[in-house]
């Protein structure tokens, strides 16, 4: 079908087929070997803090001017996220090893430029307060749910979801429940690529009820009185920005 020529001693696949397998295999080495270049660039680099607030005009259109994406779990909240964890999210997502369609636009080297716009962004990020009022479950088993984040989820995220800022673990205290039950199931079924293997393994014995419990335990832990946000405070660095509209389309 392909009209290539047979290639001796390769079965039934045509030349151009090998060509092009051959070439994008090439292509993929290429972008991890860019993405752990950028990852590894920008952990070592001094972030301009102030060119990460002028980066982040391309983010509040989905996360918000504060970073605290939507009580129902559509975006995420990013505000107070570990700088280390973002950067490698946005190197994962530019090295196509996280499928995200809308952040590849957002995170692709027309918008972040360069290893120091990553680590720029990502620390603006990290300073910006979460919000007290996180989307929670409110019929969620806490006591269960504490049971088995504290069997299978400290040892790397933490005892208060705070994470790893050396080992890359996500903060995940404060974060949306619905957001949190989203990607815990793509990371269950693969979706999410560059999810910690052995995550991906120890989570495959949780029942429903294991992940409704757990997802809203995470959900209702509370980050630190100076990662939050004082009540009514809006970010400064955006006092214009419409904060009656929010999306509703589903995000990854």
């Amino acid at each position: 079908a392909l009209g290539g020529r047979m290639l001796a001693g390769a079965g039934r696949w045509p030349v151009t087929t090998l060509i092009a397998a051959m070439f994008l295999s090439g292509n993929l080495a290429v972008a991890g070997e860019r993405q752990a270049s950028e990852f590894e660039m920008a952990l070592m680099l001094t972030p301009n803090v102030e060119n990460g607030a002028r980066l982040y005009r391309s983010c509040v259109s989905c996360h918000g001017a504060e970073g605290w994406g939507n009580e129902n779990g559509v975006y995420p909240q990013i505000a107070g996220q570990l700088a280390s964890v973002t950067i490698k999210q946005l190197a994962d997502i530019r090295a196509g090893n996280r499928d995200n369609p809308i952040m590849r636009a957002f995170s692709s080297s027309r918008a972040l430029g360069s290893a120091q716009e990553i680590a720029d962004v990502a620390a603006y990020i990290e300073r910006l307060p979460m919000t007290r009022d996180n989307g929670k479950l409110a019929t969620g088993d806490l006591a269960h749910g504490k049971k088995v984040y504290e069997e299978n989820c400290v040892d790397c995220h933490g005892a208060n979801g705070e994470g790893d800022a050396e080992k890359h673990i996500p903060l995940i205290q404060g974060q949306h429940y619905h957001y949190l039950v989203r990607q815990f199931n793509w990371i269950r079924n693969g979706r999410r690529r560059n999810a910690d293997e052995e995550m991906v393994a120890q989570i495959q014995r949780f029942s429903a009820r294991d992940i409704t419990a757990v997802m809203a335990y995470t959900a209702s832990l509370q980050p630190p009185e100076q990662k939050l946000a004082q009540s009514g405070w809006t970010n400064p660095d955006f006092p214009n920005h419409w904060r009656g509209w929010r999306p509703t389309a589903p995000a990854r």
